[in-house]
């Protein structure tokens, strides 16, 4: 070799040897689950190790950004693939907000919640609340909401009859044929479902692979949906037991106060206290099964019927009870409402309705501590013995009260009161709008998780807005939009309220998500109800149950929505569930498809990373320490193929993933077939209308072991 080629190789490898590498921004990670921050759920006063990930010698320093405070991470560990940042922080009785600052030569880049940003947008700072801990048991926690009346009639004694009593202007009715639609005014008609119904499909529940029952409101309540509270100290009789049954039905034109035997079935002590005999048989029976139970509080407002305002004058002559506030001046219920004029009684209409609906009067916490006491006992009653119920879900709970302060307030001491009865129960509030300033330890645990769940995966795979009011096809296969959504809304979560967040697809307030997938807008009034089952694409509904089912969050089903139910938004969203004629192909999917989500501990508390975007497609990891999971969702009509790049989650360079679930427009699979991970990317071919799950295998001499 000359001396000048000599040279030449020498300085080549110089050169080599101290170039800069590429600055990789996509190997960039952080976030709050326990592989980032130890530990992840801290006491006040405690300390903290906070974890940054960057690409192995990539870059030069990381800060971490805290109040307005930057602090030089120090390199404490490194892998094949990364180099692990470390600071430890030192935590007082407050919240703290952060994010990173990275370094590499003239590049400057922030990583927050959001991912990484030119310039940190401090509303996706990374939140830590000291003190703030969930219970681990709803942390990924399989839900599934049932409406009662519509579940499964498993004792006809009980059945609501043709005009036992009126309700918004019409008498009731008993639905004889089980699969009949829903009527557009359909909150005065019954189809019977009641506990004993629940309690004879157990079975069902527990196959199913359920971890947790949440029941719409049980409580005393003359529409089917008890959101219109009438005693808050007894199970519906209607759901329960009726004992003792007698008096006489409505005749035409007669008001409640003659509805005798309405009268008895929901006063009578003799069936109250029967129907909460069973009630805590149903969560026993729960418990035994390895299921949780949750109840639905409607605290804002109660119902005209209420024995403390008792409008329909239904507790009037009853044996036991107080005059209602709507009855008579002198109630001890008196200050539980507003009334307007002051002169009005007896029988006083000037009462303040949540949302101005008279049938459903605001309860008056401000004006009454007695009112106050009273809930907080209700509060405490149901999730201590002899019903143990295992937490609360709060209806509308924001606009409880008459001011944000009062609002504070009460959920405050609702939460305390809950927690010193059953420190293991879980408080979660319906919400729609950024919940931030609820979520902080001290009133809710969790919420519904519309905005960062619902909203943009409806959107993304069906265009639909989730009262199927609206189609938006900029927002179809939008896959900028679904992350811009899913990052900016979780940013209002914590780490401990999102991986509880109640992820739904459907429920009772909007339409069903199957039908969303034919795309027509409007209701059953508009459309007709058998418009509802038309042209839907249970291909996907698979796709967004496999989001569903691997997205940080708790996936919940809506009663039926694994059996093919379809439905307009309410009342058709509360059809019957199909018994003897379910989609039993689309049940042993959501079995199989549970089943994959309850055996891989990164699917319940592992981290998220986004690894594809394009038109219709999104592609994702969830991963831990112990586990790596890959998911690619394809919402075309055609065939794509994608490169993911998985070693970012934290797989080997060179290895295997196995497929562990496949669905696709002939249905689904779970037999297993090896991709082979070449230069930490695995090459994936899906065709139309389908989703992926690949588990990396760990080596293990000449094969390869699943984790599991």
């Amino acid at each position: 070799m000359g001396i000048d080629k000599f040279q030449r190789v020498e300085y080549d490898q110089m050169y080599i040897a101290t170039m800069r590498p590429i600055f990789d921004r996509k190997a960039l990670y952080s976030d709050m689950t326990e592989d980032y921050v130890s530990p992840p759920e801290p006491s006040a006063y405690g300390e903290i190790t906070v974890k940054f990930r960057t690409k192995k010698n990539n870059v030069d320093k990381v800060y971490f950004v805290c109040d307005n405070e930057k602090y030089q991470m120090l390199k404490q560990e490194s892998d094949k693939h990364f180099d692990y940042y470390y600071q430890t922080v030192q935590l007082e009785d407050r919240e703290i907000s952060y994010y990173f600052e990275v370094h590499a030569g003239k590049a400057v880049c922030c990583f927050n919640y959001y991912g990484v940003q030119k310039e940190a947008d401090r509303k996706c700072d990374f939140r830590l609340i000291p003190g703030y801990k969930t219970p681990d048991w709803a942390k990924g926690a399989v839900m599934y909401q049932i409406f009662v009346d519509r579940f499964c009639n498993g004792d006809s004694s009980n059945d609501v009859l043709t005009d036992e009593y009126r309700y918004i202007g019409a008498n009731t009715e008993k639905v004889e044929d089980w699969n009949k639609y829903p009527a557009a005014m359909g909150v005065r008609e019954f189809y019977g479902g009641d506990l004993q119904g629940v309690l004879d499909k157990m079975d069902y529940l527990q196959d199913l692979g359920i971890d947790v029952i949440y029941f719409n409101p049980l409580f005393v309540s003359p529409s089917n949906h008890k959101y219109d509270i009438q005693d808050y100290d007894y199970i519906d009789p209607h759901f329960g037991k009726i004992v003792m049954d007698e008096g006489e039905l409505l005749q035409p034109g007669q008001e409640n106060r003659f509805a005798q035997r309405y009268i008895n079935r929901v006063t009578n002590k003799a069936n109250l206290e029967a129907s909460n005999e069973l009630f805590a048989e149903v969560v026993a029976e729960a418990h035994r099964r390895g299921m949780k139970v949750i109840l639905d509080g409607g605290f804002n407002h109660c119902g005209s019927f209420n024995k403390w305002m008792d409008r329909e004058r239904i507790y009037e002559n009853a044996e036991g009870y107080e005059k209602g506030a709507y009855v008579d001046r002198e109630s001890p219920y008196h200050n539980y409402f507003d009334f307007h004029e002051k002169e009005a009684w007896p029988y006083n209409h000037t009462y303040d309705g949540w949302w101005g609906h008279d049938t459903l009067p605001k309860l008056n916490y401000e004006g009454s501590k007695d009112l106050f006491e009273y809930v907080m006992h209700i509060a405490r009653k149901w999730v201590s013995p002899p019903y143990n119920v295992d937490g609360w879900r709060l209806d509308v709970a924001a606009d409880l009260g008459h001011s944000p302060e009062y609002n504070h307030y009460f959920w405050k001491e609702f939460y305390k009161t809950v927690k010193r009865a059953n420190p293991n129960a879980v408080v979660l509030a319906e919400h729609y709008g950024n919940p931030r300033e609820w979520l902080n330890g001290k009133e809710w645990d969790t919420i519904m998780n519309y905005d960062a769940f619902m909203e943009p995966v409806t959107w993304f795979l069906t265009g639909m807005q989730k009262h199927s009011d609206d189609f938006r096809g900029d927002m179809l296969g939008n896959a900028d939009s679904f992350w811009d959504a899913m990052r900016y809304n979780g940013a209002n979560m914590t780490m401990p309220s999102l991986y509880m967040a109640m992820n739904e697809l459907s429920n009772h307030d909007h339409s069903r998500f199957l039908t969303r997938t034919n795309r027509f807008v409007g209701r059953t009034n508009s459309h007709g109800p058998a418009a509802a089952d038309y042209n839907v694409n249970k291909a996907v509904l698979r796709e967004a149950v496999v989001i569903q089912m691997t997205w940080p969050g708790a996936p919940t089903i809506y009663y039926g929505d694994e059996a093919g139910v379809t439905g307009f938004t309410d009342p058709d969203n509360r059809r019957t569930y199909p018994w003897g004629n379910e989609d039993k192909d689309l049940i042993q999917f959501h079995k199989d498809i549970i089943a994959v989500h309850k055996m891989n501990q990164e699917f319940l508390i592992g981290s998220l990373k986004e690894l594809e975007r394009d038109y219709n497609v999104i592609g994702y990891g969830r991963f831990t320490k112990h586990g790596q999971s890959a998911v690619l969702v394809n919402n075309n009509d055609y065939e794509v193929t994608k490169e993911l790049a998985v070693w970012y989650l934290g797989t080997p360079k060179e290895g295997m993933m196995k497929r562990v679930f496949l669905t696709t427009t002939e249905g689904h699979t779970i037999e297993e077939e090896e991709y082979p991970i070449a230069a930490g990317k695995v090459k994936v071919t899906l065709p139309p209308t389908s989703a992926i799950i690949l588990k990396c295998c760990k080596k293990k001499g000449k094969g390869f072991l699943q984790f599991r």
